[in-house]
């Protein structure tokens, strides 16, 4: 038995935005959960090396004669991490967005601020429906965090916010959410982010909240594996949970055996100064990368890593640091998504989870889902 975590490459220099992320994780009972949806290649340039994501998602689901995920999780509505979601899933909210092959999205996750944000458009604003169409009708939703903003939104639409929180719709950070079990699904998360917290003073200080941050701990016989979630939080985001998680004593919730690389590996997800060889981190970022486990494995979904300076992600000096974190936590890697398996040839990265620990799948073949997998490398971890 065994679950996988796959990242698909959506990513090209100098396209407008140049980064995207998408990943999707597969458990061994068949449940499978969509983290972000960006569908970001031209379908007019035979020579674009981003994948057809809707094709590789589609062909994925008719081979286990399926036409929905169990969850779709958006963690924020920046337009790298949601475009074309509009076109893909099937929509409660619109008639007119249902059927065909429109993808079914069983539960939808998204941060407080996918419901209470203003001035969105496009795919954004049509997430944003879903989310309240859904919350209205308490069904099919997990909105994570409630700052005032959303108490407020509730007050205004007639909705108990405690109400939402009992009934498992509204999720406060510091806990596991309801309908994953380690022993159902071998699979369970804890939210990190976004959060809410007090100065001294009493003042309530909105934190983190427009991205999820989660850890996943997968186990897989009597082995755990975690994989941490960090969408497109700064350092400065990530020092507060870490504090935050330190203060409550759970710093086991930081640990990871998979990092996903924090905003395309840009030096803001590391430290606030880009550095001219290597990004250095804060002390909080510091600390949570000496919680990777052995044989680690730290995915930037990016470009090719530039040799030169550049303004937009993915910078040198952050994976400069990266690289290093890698070697420190023994025999760590660092993994790009458009550079594997090559940068002429990029296809969907694929890590399996068994009672061995994480691995990166290597030789070619074909996958289910059109583009090129491979086989288990041998790895500590």
């Amino acid at each position: 038995m065994s679950a996988k975590v796959t990242f698909y490459p959506l990513c090209k220099e100098g396209a407008r935005p140049p980064n995207a992320e998408t990943f999707r994780i597969d458990l061994a009972n068949g449940r499978q959960v969509l983290v972000d949806y960006a569908n970001m290649r031209d379908p007019d340039n035979r020579y674009d090396l981003r994948c057809d994501l809707p094709a590789i998602l589609r062909a994925d689901l008719r081979s286990r004669l399926r036409s929905h995920y169990d969850v779709v999780m958006f963690t924020h509505l920046d337009d790298d991490h949601v475009r074309g979601a509009g076109e893909f899933f099937s929509f409660e909210r619109y008639a007119n967005r249902q059927g065909a092959d429109r993808v079914e999205m069983r539960e939808l996750w998204v941060p407080a601020a996918a419901v209470v944000e203003s001035g969105l458009e496009n795919d954004a604003e049509l997430i944003r429906a879903e989310a309240r169409y859904r919350l209205k009708r308490k069904e099919h939703v997990r909105v994570f965090s409630a700052p005032d903003t959303l108490a407020d939104w509730c007050r205004k639409e007639s909705l108990d916010l405690a109400e939402l929180k009992r009934l498992g719709l509204v999720i406060d950070a510091g806990r596991t959410v309801p309908g994953f079990t380690t022993d159902a699904d071998g699979l369970e998360f804890f939210v990190h982010s976004p959060f809410a917290s007090r100065t001294e003073d009493g003042t309530v200080l909105e934190r983190n909240k427009d991205a999820i941050v989660m850890q996943a701990t997968f186990t897989v016989g009597s082995r755990q594996t975690l994989f941490l979630i960090t969408a497109d939080v700064t350092h400065a985001e990530l020092d507060d949970i870490v504090r935050m998680t330190t203060y409550h004593q759970n710093e086991k919730r930081l640990q990871w055996d998979i990092l996903d690389i924090p905003h395309h590996c840009s030096y803001t997800g590391i430290g606030p100064d880009k550095g001219v060889k290597q990004t250095t981190p804060s002390e909080g970022v510091r600390w949570i990368h000496k919680q990777g486990g052995a044989g680690a494995i730290l995915v930037s979904s990016s470009c090719v890593i530039p040799t030169i300076d550049t303004e937009q992600p993915p910078h040198r000096q952050a994976a400069s640091h990266y690289r290093a974190v890698a070697a420190a936590v023994g025999g760590g890697e660092f993994v790009v998504t458009m550079e594997h398996p090559s940068k002429s040839s990029p296809g969907p990265l694929v890590i399996t989870i068994t009672d061995c620990g994480a691995a990166v799948q290597r030789a070619p073949v074909v996958s289910a889902g059109g583009g090129a997998v491979g086989a288990v490398a041998p790895r500590v971890g």
